[in-house]
């Protein structure tokens, strides 16, 4: 069965993803918007929603209001309120229309999502899972242009100069 939606407990994922955002304190702005960019270049090459939640007195200043249509939609907890517990509400209204994966390096987190019956990723796998994609996804690329290179080279070339 197709994942309905990705939940991503961002800050999770950003403190096991070093690459990302190289020299940047992990709760920067820079290094969300590299987390964002990334699994929004995940969903463009598997057509997986994916909502990422961040822990913080709500969303930084200038931040956009998330649509909710989006494939990627970014949501900052509210005073009082961990992005734990939205990913678990989230899971739980989720899960009566289809499967959800949550990511998140938390265990009491996961040990809560998988109690429901929800699906869980440590945040290593789902670092893998993202470069295989994308690896997958470049590799196709690469066949299909060379595929249509060849077909195009063997295409009678007509003479446009008579």
């Amino acid at each position: 069965m197709a994942l309905l939606r990705i939940l991503v407990d961002g800050y999770s994922l950003l403190h096991n993803w070093p690459e990302l955002a190289s020299g940047h304190p992990r709760h920067s702005e820079r290094a969300r918007k590299e987390l964002i960019q990334m699994l929004t270049r995940y969903h463009d090459t598997t057509g997986t929603p994916v909502t990422i939640f961040f822990d913080g007195a709500g969303a930084p200043a200038g931040t956009p209001q998330p649509e909710m249509d989006s494939a990627v939609e970014v949501l900052f907890s509210r005073a009082g309120q961990t992005a734990d517990q939205m990913i678990e509400r989230a899971a739980h209204r989720f899960h009566a229309h289809g499967e959800t994966l949550v990511v998140t390096d938390d265990h009491a987190e996961r040990d809560v999502v998988s109690g429901m019956g929800g699906s869980v990723a440590s945040c290593a796998n789902f670092i893998r899972m993202i470069g295989d994609a994308l690896t997958e996804c470049q590799d196709e690329l690469r066949n299909y242009n060379r595929k249509e290179l060849n077909r195009f080279n063997r295409q009678p070339h007509r003479n446009l100069n008579k």
